[in-house]
């Protein structure tokens, strides 16, 4: 079960026991900077190809195998490259309100006007950086984002998981627990910088790379995308559509969840990851 940003392995909570009552073994890992994991306090020791070391070598340490892999967020990001580069060690996956970005369709030059524009977007207050991401879907909606959470000075997680909130959530304060002050946050104010958008990023070749797999696996894959999330709505139609493995799949939208779908609707979500286990026995 794989966490993004800026949560940690408690977003899980509502699941791993109903995950461990149908017969599951169940790893949720914090990823390094978040929950209960080391946080480097220099923002450039966080990088995507670090955390995809980190996590295969995880992976690898447990000596994990047919595993079935739960991702949202950053977890995708990060999950779905380990999973295409440990195939043999994965049998099953469930891609929930994330995805794997690769500037599909943007030519190269695309990358100076966008960084142009970049540079001009202010970072907003809360309240007023959510209606942008709300207005601005698939734009520069995701810009705001990313300078709220690297230069905001009042970065806090628990205005992130209220903002965010679906209309079953709980009280967001805890999410600040593993962030007891400035020093603890610089994982969860870069992971934003490091999503490949631009066509000039140097993650996106080994993106492609990955979607080279997906495009070609056939073991089985689910999309559990929820219904009010502005960050990656309509980001499964990709996985519906070119991976061999989702086809004939029982793919769900998950009504009245926000973004945290986890925690929105854990015990539903849990529901269909162990359905769809059931459905598709190893």
């Amino acid at each position: 079960c794989m966490h993004g940003q800026p949560t940690w392995s408690y977003l899980y909570k509502s699941m791993i026991p109903l995950f461990v009552e149908a017969g599951f073994r169940v790893v949720a890992p914090d990823l390094v900077g978040f929950g209960r994991s080391d946080k480097p306090t220099r923002r450039e020791d966080y990088t995507y190809a670090n955390h995809v070391h980190w996590v295969t070598g995880l992976v690898e340490a447990l000596d994990l195998k047919a595993v079935t892999l739960v991702c949202q967020d950053w977890g995708g990001l990060i999950g779905l490259r380990v999973a295409t580069d440990l195939a043999d060690r994965f049998a099953r996956i469930v891609v929930a309100n994330t995805g794997l970005p690769d500037a599909r369709g943007m030519a190269p030059e695309m990358a100076k006007p966008m960084r142009e524009l970049f540079a001009t977007i202010p970072a907003l207050p809360p309240a007023e950086m959510g209606a942008k991401l709300v207005e601005n879907q698939h734009g520069a909606g995701f810009m705001y984002w990313i300078k709220y959470c690297a230069e905001y000075p009042d970065f806090r997680v628990s205005d992130v998981m209220g903002l965010m909130a679906g209309p079953g959530a709980t009280d967001p304060t805890p999410w600040d627990a593993p962030f007891p002050d400035e020093t603890y946050l610089q994982g969860a104010r870069q992971f934003p910088s490091l999503v490949p958008i631009f066509p000039d990023d140097p993650a996106i070749e080994a993106n492609r790379a990955a979607w080279a797999v997906l495009e070609a696996w056939d073991k089985p894959l689910l999309t559990a995308f929820s219904d009010s999330d502005p960050v990656t709505a309509g980001g499964h139609e990709r996985f519906r559509k070119t991976v061999p493995g989702a086809q004939g799949q029982c793919h769900v939208t998950l009504h009245g969840a926000g973004h945290f779908l986890q925690r929105d609707a854990g015990e539903t979500f849990a529901g269909v990851v162990i359905g769809f286990c059931r459905a598709n026995p190893l």
